[in-house]
């Protein structure tokens, strides 16, 4: 009997009970099918985050006040996030904690200066107004974030404009109310009107827009990054915020080489300027962005690989499926395979054609079971756009008709060893 008559055999066996081919098919389906989708999800999640991370580049420092007095780099901000991580050079460790001075323009001037940080390109001071209210001739808004800034913090933050520009370094020292407006904010205040040079209203305070930023997007379930405003610091801090602390300084590097060297070069100097010496506990965080990077690419990772292993069960269910509906198959039809080995078939062609049935029912449910993976994968999940990986579906497949080889092979053996006499009298 050659591999075409065995196949024959093979899909004839299995349409001779169309339903129950069918549910053992689903189970394979679903299992391929969950382990692609996750898989995406996993990728399109790592994607999102690493994103959201390379808005500011691999050469910038985010220097923050620290609220448990212990650690800098980018430990203690992946530990916010769940990720874990050490601590890094921002901080000293868990001594005892000093008296906390908040972030200044002072220090952020103090970090500015080539003298002690010739590491260092740009520092921009930040202030944050969350939710503020925005008018223009009867439209209105709520811009869910305000920054009060320095013109450095566009090139550091990579924030370009699609019209107009920015403010500059005499705006800023004139604290001319001005303001750079997102892609989000504009639609919703001017619709089709150009924004240029038209004057809105932010918390009750007259603004001019000189440019609109180009569009960012959102990634998945994170806030809207269009939905911003950035204006001169000291125009935020008369008008809206006062002028209190500073919530974050970003500092540049002069290149993604000399990151580390500008981090000791920033702790330096801030430890002098708050007074922090021995093994006191720093009362600021330093977010290393290439340091955050790798935490999140190593979590996401271990993220993606669980997700996997979950969808995976459900591939081993299915193969139990296999295994089950090949065994009662092998029972209903004994006397058929007595009558075949009585009339000369081989016991290589009963095996083959069993091990055929179940290595098709696999090889469909898995086909099936990619295209619905990767048709899936075309709509956004829990607000996660999946990213297809084609390693996964080349597994997921290659793992289904694996699975129908080994789960079919017990009932497939069973099959062939069956006596033909024995066969002959089963009822």
């Amino acid at each position: 009997m050659n591999a075409w008559e065995v196949l024959r055999f093979a899909v004839r066996g299995l349409t001779a009970n169309k339903m129950r081919s069918v549910l053992t098919t689903l189970g394979i389906l679903i299992g391929v099918a969950a382990v692609i989708l996750l898989v995406a999800v996993g990728e399109g999640t790592s994607r999102a985050i690493t994103q959201n991370i390379q808005q500011l580049g691999a050469n910038t420092l985010t220097i923050s006040p620290s609220t448990s007095g212990g650690g800098g780099g980018g430990g203690g901000f992946a530990r916010a996030l769940g990720f874990g991580g050490g601590g890094g050079a921002g901080g000293q460790g868990s001594g005892p904690r000093t008296q906390a001075k908040d972030l200044t323009v002072d220090d952020a001037r103090a970090l500015a200066d080539r003298n002690n940080a010739p590491s260092v390109r740009s520092v921009s001071p930040v202030v944050t107004a969350p939710s503020q209210p925005a008018v223009y001739e009867g439209a209105s808004h709520t811009i869910q974030q305000l920054v009060g800034t320095y013109p450095a913090y566009f090139e550091t933050s990579n924030k370009p404009v699609v019209k107009g520009g920015y403010f500059t370094a005499d705006d800023v020292l004139a604290a001319r109310k001005i303001v750079v407006i997102g892609q989000t904010v504009a639609e919703d205040l001017f619709g089709a009107v150009d924004p240029l040079d038209k004057q809105i209203t932010i918390g009750g305070v007259p603004f001019t827009v000189v440019g609109v930023l180009k569009e960012a997007g959102s990634s998945g379930g994170f806030q809207d990054a269009d939905d911003l405003a950035i204006a001169p610091l000291p125009a935020v801090q008369q008008s809206l915020t006062g002028f209190g602390p500073l919530g974050q300084v970003i500092v540049q590097a002069t290149s993604a080489d000399t990151v580390d060297a500008a981090q000791d070069e920033v702790t330096s100097i801030l430890n002098q300027r708050h007074g922090i010496t021995g093994t006191q506990a720093a009362d600021y965080r330093i977010l290393n962005q290439a340091t955050l990077q790798e935490t999140v690419a190593t979590a996401t990772g271990t993220f993606t690989v669980l997700l996997a292993a979950v969808a995976g069960i459900s591939l081993l269910v299915g193969g139990i499926g296999i295994t089950n509906i090949m065994l009662v198959t092998v029972t209903e039809r004994t006397r058929e395979i007595g009558i075949r080995k009585a009339i000369g078939a081989p016991r290589n062609a009963i095996l083959g054609q069993f091990l055929a049935e179940a290595t098709m029912l696999s090889l469909i449910g898995g086909l099936l079971g990619v295209a619905l993976g990767v048709l899936g994968s075309q709509f956004s999940v829990a607000g996660v756009q999946p990213v297809v990986v084609p390693t996964s579906v080349m597994l997921a497949l290659g793992v289904s008709v694996a699975i129908g080889l080994f789960f079919g092979g017990y009932p497939a053996s069973r099959a062939a060893k069956l006596r033909p006499i024995e066969a002959l009298r089963h009822e």
